[in-house]
């Protein structure tokens, strides 16, 4: 099989060829979008599950189909150091940009750019002098208009950005098109931004505005919005996204591979699903290096069962032994008492059978626990329960127990 011809593509992110058993949330999405460009009132959309499961890549698909009806986009990725200030403005500035050339009155679009500058602008630190105490804070939002006052501009997140998001709301409307900002890595977000976001797309809501937020985070995003805000479970829209069922998963294996005339025996789609477990990370890793081994096509069973140690070393170093990496020696203790708790499968396990496995008291091991939810390795599936955010990870670390 020519290495050059192989279709699969296993990425952070990175579109598979074939966008497979995901054609519920891309419908879903089509009508909230088509409900606001009737006026109609809609939900922000949540996006939930674990690493591997094709999130980001569903994240941008939904933007493509946002751009392609015209409204103005913007993406964000964030990061639990990292204010939202900058981030926001940015991804606000591109959408404005992509729609201020459709806008009758152009002085009102540079006064909103002038709301973004100065919601920017704000989030900068000072030193004694007031100026910003390294060169590196020394901003510039790339916004060729001045910066406003008194909009946006308060300090109070939460108030700045209800004030920054409904004006750009504006602009949308007076075009009869939308805004809508992605924000990757949710659960990353800061507390006091989060309960910002949540307080926006309710007054978003409430006016009927014309712009929504995407997000898309680890399964416990929920439970982070719900601290923030008690009415968050009722302002967003939640989609858990998961493993692909039996048939989407041998479609995002043959429909590649028929596009380059190669074909699959059904003894390869068994050995591949079992293999992949319908994760659409590892569909594409498997397929792969399944097709690299191949010496012809049909592929067939055996040529999985030669491929099989090949992409699980890739994903042992790449996948999986790059996040144990960054691991303390006292959060590994923990992950594999947790792996050993939960089995292969990688059940969440209660938080007080870890600490009886490692003979400890529950307090003293909170701080690894909490490190390990930070680094995004694990997350607190219920109170008092735990479970590993990457599929599979479980049974790697029973594998390799060092």
């Amino acid at each position: 099989m020519d290495p050059v011809r192989n279709p699969y593509a296993p990425g952070a992110g990175q579109r598979p060829p074939e966008l497979a058993g995901r054609d519920g949330e891309l419908s879903a999405f089509d009508v909230v979008l088509e409900r606001i460009a009737h006026g109609r009132p809609e939900r922000s959309l949540v996006l939930t599950g674990l690493r591997g499961v094709g999130k980001t890549v569903l994240l941008n698909q939904l933007r493509s189909a946002a751009i392609s009806r015209g409204w103005g986009t913007g993406k964000i990725e964030a990061r639990p150091d990292q204010s939202l200030r900058r981030p926001v403005s940015s991804a606000l500035h591109m959408a404005l940009r992509e729609l201020g050339p459709r806008h009758g009155d152009q002085e009102s679009v540079a006064e909103v750019l002038g709301v973004v500058k100065a919601f920017a602008m704000r989030g900068q630190p000072a030193g004694s002098s007031g100026a910003p105490t390294k060169v590196r804070d020394r901003w510039q939002p790339g916004i060729d208009v001045p910066a406003a006052t008194g909009r946006a501009d308060s300090g109070d997140m939460e108030i700045d950005l209800v004030e920054l998001l409904s004006d750009a709301a504006g602009v949308a409307a007076d075009i009869g098109s939308g805004i809508a900002l992605f924000i990757d890595e949710m659960q990353d977000v800061q507390p006091d931004d989060v309960s910002a976001i949540c307080a926006a797309c309710h007054e978003l809501s409430q006016q009927g505005s014309p712009l929504i937020v995407v997000g898309a985070g680890l399964p416990h995003l929920p439970a982070v919005l719900s601290a923030s805000k008690s009415y968050s479970e009722r302002l967003f829209r939640y989609l858990r996204i998961d493993r692909l069922e039996r048939d989407a998963a041998d479609r995002a294996l043959i429909a590649p591979a028929g596009r380059e005339g190669v074909e699959f025996e059904q003894g390869a789609l068994d050995a591949l699903y079992d293999a992949a477990d319908g994760y659409p990370y590892f569909v594409q890793a498997y397929g792969k290096v399944t097709w690299d081994v191949a010496a012809s096509s049909p592929i067939t069973a055996a040529d999985v069962a030669m491929a099989a140690p090949v992409a699980e070393a890739e994903l042992a170093v790449g996948f999986f032994g790059s996040r144990y990496d960054r691991a303390t020696p006292a959060e590994r203790e923990y992950m594999h008492a947790m792996a050993e708790l939960g089995g292969p499968g990688g059940a969440a396990v209660l938080t007080s059978e870890v600490a009886v496995s490692l003979g400890r008291k529950p307090a003293s091991l909170s701080p690894a626990r909490d490190s390990l939810i930070k680094k995004g390795l694990v997350y607190s599936a219920e109170r008092g329960q735990i479970a590993f955010t990457v599929p599979h990870f479980g049974r790697y670390l029973l594998r390799h127990p060092d």
